[in-house]
Parts: C-alpha cells; sequence; structure tokens
C-alpha cells in the first residue's frame, strides 16, 4: 500500500488490491484511529478519525483532489505535498 503523503502524525495511502473499490477513495492512519475518505464528496465513508484529524484530511484532499483522482484512475501513485 503505497504511502502518498504524511503530515501531522497522519500517513494517508492508496491501495490497488482486487478487493478495492468505488468510490475512490484514500486511507488515513493516525496512531490508533482508521479513515477511510471518499476523494470526491470528503466525506469520511469508514472509520474513526478525530474530528480535528478529519477537518485536517478534508482540507488536504480538497488540494489535491484532481492529482488524488488521477492516481486513482491511471494507478501511477506518486507522493504529494503535506499540508502546511
Amino acid at each position: 500500500m503505497p504511502t502518498i503523503s504524511r503530515f501531522y502524525g497522519m500517513i494517508v495511502k492508496m491501495y490497488f488490491f482486487g478487493s478495492e473499490h468505488n468510490p475512490p477513495h484514500i486511507h488515513v492512519v493516525y496512531g490508533e484511529y482508521i479513515g477511510v475518505i471518499d476523494i470526491r464528496t470528503l466525506a469520511m465513508l469508514e472509520g474513526d478519525l478525530p474530528d480535528k484529524a478529519l477537518k485536517l484530511v478534508k482540507e488536504w484532499v480538497s488540494i489535491h483532489q484532481k492529482a488524488l483522482l488521477e492516481m486513482w484512475e491511471s494507478q501511477n501513485i506518486h507522493t504529494l505535498p503535506p499540508l502546511d
């Protein structure tokens, strides 16, 4: 599972295994918390990220939404800048 970015203790990853499915989404690990975030709607599909962490992840996804969707479609993963 490639790591796309790291910021504020969060690790952002994207899977491309046969079990992965639409909608396009990312996985976020923050300590013992995990969240699955829809790239298009910014909704948390699964998980238990704290509110503050979820807000930061949504901000980051909104900044990189186009690049994330391109990665999802092409399966050409690369790193993206962290949230400052």
